[in-house]
């Protein structure tokens, strides 16, 4: 399912940054963090009640001011909003309604979007009065909140979520059968030239579709009797000293393509290796739960010798830390060197990431890893796992019921993730645990 981008906007020092951190950080305890993905991203996967979306930071706007940074910084804004489903619009109740801030709202009235106005930093009584001002703007009804108190945080989301599209039977529709195969990656990576490789080889398309709101082509490919549906990403702009910042909201529309992907092709250039960008990229995939493959394009430009793939690989590995479990394939799009092998990887990734394990079997692995490294302790108290059952797949997610959660160490998590990929494989795919108290069982 495609979710709904909202865009925080506003003048500076408003309290923009701290609304986003607190929804991709916390999203307000209704979704748990997952360990070893970097935060310092722009963009985040955020969630209330039962509607996920992506929420993005922009930087501050200032309307009046001329200088460069400041009209890239309109600039940035700009294309989150017209990126956007819901805007954002964050005042500050202390200063009360500043000409750039009517500035801001004239800016967004202009978009035609949803606009949620949200006065912040309301600590006080005084504070309180000011509110009203801000009907002045002519964007609706202000929301008062204090980020930095987590106050009225509820109220802001509900309002927010209730401008979201629609929700639709579009996944319900499409072929369960068919694996979607987004394509992401930076600009000049050979990103459409795999993508025009691998949906032309056998020239047996059902049909092309471009130019759709989702802002990347699909087309449908039969390889080897099975059906895939290739996504190839637009709006990657290209990378320069001053629109570099840029570049980071152009990558939503990619995000948007992950998002209702099975499996994710991250193509990185192998003559630039893993850049800050490539990281956050394929961080979002790894959040997200989808199948992931490292594609290693322009293999034939790289300096090798005979140690040349392992040793990229370790360094791969370093820099994407917590995709230890993604396969890494050597290609070039120039001399279609090992391209043939993707769809099969493709389909490989998709079967385990689908994979359901048995209750009988999982709880022996358990036990078994119990055995061979006993569950640790504190004060006295020793952690002792009760039982586990797979509660869903893509990506395959586990409860584990235990005496006592707060015992349950993330380095003890892992090692039972990795018994888990030794046992099952699950090679390509995420997997999350997700750790319950006994006075939790059903």
């Amino acid at each position: 399912m495609t979710r709904p981008i909202v865009a925080i906007v506003g003048r500076p020092n408003v309290g923009k940054s701290t609304l986003f951190n607190i929804f991709a950080n916390s999203r307000i305890s209704i979704v748990e963090d997952t360990p070893g993905v970097t935060r310092d991203r722009l963009y985040a996967a955020a969630q209330w009640l039962d509607r996920e979306f992506m929420v993005v930071d922009t930087g501050g706007i200032e309307i009046m001011n001329s200088d460069t940074i400041a009209v890239n910084i309109r600039q940035q804004a700009k294309i989150a909003i017209a990126e956007a489903d819901v805007i954002l619009f964050v005042c500050d109740a202390r200063s009360g309604i500043s000409e750039e801030d009517a500035e801001v709202a004239k800016l967004l009235r202009q978009s035609k979007k949803p606009i949620v106005l949200c006065v912040n930093k309301v600590d006080s009584p005084k504070q309180e009065l000011n509110v009203w001002d801000f009907y002045n703007l002519g964007i609706g009804e202000p929301l008062a909140v204090s980020a930095a108190n987590r106050l009225g945080l509820g109220e802001l989301l509900e309002a927010v979520t209730a401008e979201f599209p629609p929700e639709n039977d579009e996944d319900l529709t499409e072929d369960e059968d068919e694996i979607k195969v987004a394509l992401i990656g930076r600009p000049n990576v050979g990103k459409s030239s795999i993508f025009n490789a691998l949906v032309g080889q056998e020239r047996s398309i059902v049909s092309d579709v471009a130019g759709t709101t989702r802002d990347a082509i699909d087309t449908p490919v039969v390889k080897n009797g099975r059906r895939y549906l290739f996504i190839d990403t637009a709006g990657m702009r290209r990378k320069g000293k001053v629109d570099e910042p840029i570049e980071k909201y152009s990558v939503m529309r990619s995000l948007r393509a992950v998002d209702r992907s099975d499996v994710v092709l991250a193509v990185i250039d192998a003559t630039a290796g893993v850049t800050e960008q490539d990281k956050k990229i394929v961080g979002y995939v790894h959040e997200a739960g989808k199948g992931l493959i490292l594609v290693v394009n322009k293999w034939d430009l790289y300096e090798k010798d005979t140690n040349s793939t392992l040793r990229y690989t370790e360094d791969l590995r370093k820099e994407l830390i917590f995709t230890q479990y993604a396969p890494v394939a050597y290609v070039s799009a120039l001399t279609k060197q090992r391209l043939h092998r993707l769809p099969e990887l493709i389909f490989y990734v998709a079967e385990q990431s689908s994979q359901r394990i048995t209750t009988a079997l999982l709880n022996q692995l358990l036990e078994d890893a119990a055995a061979t490294n006993p569950p640790p302790t504190d004060k006295g108290k020793r952690l002792k796992l009760l039982y586990a059952t797979q509660v869903k797949v893509k990506p395959p997610t586990f409860v584990i019921f235990v005496n006592e959660p707060e015992l349950m160490h993330f380095s003890y998590q892992r090692y039972i993730e990795n018994k888990l990929r030794e046992a099952f494989g699950f090679e390509g795919t995420p997997i999350r645990l997700i750790i319950r108290g006994k006075e939790e069982e059903e």
